[in-house]
């Protein structure tokens, strides 16, 4: 089960075993993964370590918006999949 507070974009590069994600909800959040699975677990821990240093460095630290989604894209930027996972 995905524990994730935040949405998470997944977008696929030309190179099939590179991923990029960002959250939108979350300011300054990105990374990069070897596959989807790899992201998302990346993400999950990522999202924790960057709010918690937010906190220590005394910055706003942004209320999830509504239901966390995980859309993915090609690409292209052309929405591929729109895939929506909820967490309750």
């Amino acid at each position: 089960m995905l524990d994730m507070k935040y949405s998470l974009l997944i977008e696929a590069t030309d190179d099939l075993n590179s991923f990029g994600f960002y959250s939108p909800d979350l300011e300054g959040f990105t990374g990069v993964g070897n596959s989807i699975e790899d992201c998302l677990y990346k993400a999950k821990w990522g999202m924790e370590e960057h709010v918690a240093l937010l906190r220590v460095h005394g910055l706003p630290v942004p209320a999830p918006l509504g239901e966390p989604n995980f859309p993915f894209k090609t690409p292209d930027l052309c929405l591929l999949k729109p895939w929506v996972v909820h967490l309750t």
